[in-house]
């Protein structure tokens, strides 16, 4: 009788296991699809001249910089959700989403990773400082970030807070997409300043 007791639970065991290895893993990005980007610089965006431009790695508090998507459970509670999951490093995908959208924001190219040859760049660096996720709520983003120019005529630099929350629908894939349009929103604010940069103006931050 004791041996089929065991055997019954180390069945029950066997098939516990079995569908936590069988559930299936969701894998989510913050780079928008070009089929799927926001509105496009206007002409006179398109026209004006813009620098070079590099996007630095992007910091992040260490409670959300996990392979898993971390969400408010409550007022003061977090879930790591193991079956909802970035494609890639929190940050790298913070980082290569931000530098797609100056892209689209912006006529100048993305220099990341490119030598400089003492050319003239705008170097562009975020810290975030929250990055909460609420399910069926909010996406929120808030950091300082700053843009200057490297090996130009002269010194500039413009240092900004930001604080983006985007309302979301219920659902991990909505909750994803209200961040794709908080880091749009972030790199909007980014090229107001660095348009004013590449044309030797002062720049001011935008209004929050």
């Amino acid at each position: 009788m004791i041996r089929v007791a065991s055997l019954w639970l180390a069945g029950i065991g066997a098939l516990a296991l079995s569908a936590c290895a069988s559930a299936p893993l969701h894998y989510y990005t913050l780079i928008v699809p070009a089929t799927a980007a926001l509105d496009p610089p206007d002409a006179a965006q398109r026209g004006a001249t813009v620098l070079p431009f590099e996007v630095l790695p992007v910091s992040l508090p260490a409670q959300v910089d996990q392979p898993q998507l971390v969400v408010r459970d409550g007022a003061q509670g977090m879930l790591l959700l193991n079956g909802e999951r970035w494609i890639a490093p929190l940050g790298d995908e913070l980082r290569s989403a931000l530098a797609a959208d100056l892209v689209r924001s912006l006529p100048g190219r993305d220099a990341s990773g490119l030598p400089d040859n003492d050319q003239p760049r705008l170097r562009i660096k975020l810290d975030v400082h929250r990055f909460d996720s609420q399910p069926g709520s909010y996406a929120l983003i808030a950091g300082t970030w700053n843009v200057r120019v490297v090996n130009g005529t002269r010194a500039a630099a413009v240092t900004c807070a930001s604080s983006v929350q985007q309302t979301v629908d219920p659902g991990y894939a909505a909750l994803v997409q209200g961040h794709q349009r908080a880091v749009a929103a972030l790199a909007a604010q980014m090229a107001v300043v660095a348009r004013a940069l590449s044309a030797g103006q002062n720049a001011v931050c935008p209004a929050r």
